[in-house]
Parts: C-alpha cells; sequence; structure tokens
C-alpha cells in the first residue's frame, strides 16, 4: 500500500509540472502602495501562463503565476481582485500580463509605434500613464497612482 500511494504521488505531482516555452532572466522593478521591489526576476511563460520569480539577494522573495487567475505567496486571487489590491481598480483585469509581456495595454489606446517597439500615453480621472516597450525593456509608469512597473535586460 506504501509503494502504490508513493507511485500515485510521484505521477500526479509531475503532471503539475508547468513546462515553460521561453524563461529571460530580467532586472525587474515594481513600486505601488503594497509591493517595492527591485532586483533579479525570471519571467516565465507560455501562451496561457506566465510566471513572475522575484528574488533578493539569491532567494526567492516572491512568486507571481498568472492565468486565468493571479497567484502569489499569500494565495490566489482574480485579476480584478489583485488590481483592486496591489495595483488600481479602474485598470483592465489583464494589464499586468499585458506590462510583464510586453504587449500594448487599454486595447491600443493611443498607440505610438517607433523602430523599435510603441509607447502609449493614457490619461483619464484614473490614471496618467506613460508605457514604452522596446526590445530591451518595458516601463510603465501611472504619476496619478504612484505606480512603477520597469522590466529590462541584463546586460
Amino acid at each position: 500500500m506504501k509503494y502504490l500511494t508513493l507511485l500515485f504521488i510521484i505521477f500526479f505531482s509531475a503532471c503539475s509540472i508547468k513546462n515553460y516555452e521561453h524563461t529571460d532572466t530580467k532586472i525587474v522593478i515594481i513600486k505601488s502602495p503594497k509591493i517595492k521591489f527591485s532586483d533579479i526576476g525570471y519571467v516565465k511563460h507560455t501562451d496561457s501562463d506566465i510566471e513572475l520569480e522575484l528574488f533578493i539577494a539569491g532567494h526567492v522573495f516572491q512568486k507571481i503565476d498568472i492565468n486565468h487567475m493571479i497567484c502569489m505567496n499569500e494565495g490566489c486571487m482574480s485579476k480584478g481582485s489583485f488590481n483592486e489590491d496591489y495595483l488600481v481598480s479602474s485598470y483592465p483585469s489583464s494589464i499586468l500580463q499585458n506590462i510583464i509581456l510586453g504587449n500594448k495595454i487599454y486595447d491600443g489606446k493611443n498607440l505610438l509605434k517607433n523602430e523599435d517597439g510603441f509607447e502609449q500615453i493614457i490619461q483619464n480621472s484614473n490614471v496618467n500613464i506613460k508605457y514604452k516597450v522596446n526590445a530591451h525593456e518595458i516601463f510603465f509608469k501611472d504619476r496619478k497612482n504612484h505606480i512603477i512597473i520597469k522590466i529590462k535586460d541584463i546586460q
């Protein structure tokens, strides 16, 4: 019976391991009212899943998994709840995953393409966002809500 239980555990734990298609080491800076981080991070992703591992002094500080929900060390929540708790409730629910992957935000509103990426400036009563993406850096700044997310290559 012990061997059957051990075999069962090994079989099902192997199925839960995610194989990410892309893994990149980045310098990650996140500054919001609830999160302050600046150090090395791993960005791992497939088409449907993203994992952001944040390290401080070589130890995992925070792991953020994004798929249909956002899971952190503290537990899982909907994307809207994450925005409400950690960012800004008026942000679109997919904003964090779009920033991490360097995709357009707000359905491409005010998108200006340049030679190596794009820029978006979004202003309304809730936000004052400058978002720039190029081959080596992703930069998101919301001046109104005091949020900065910067992800850049290690050179």
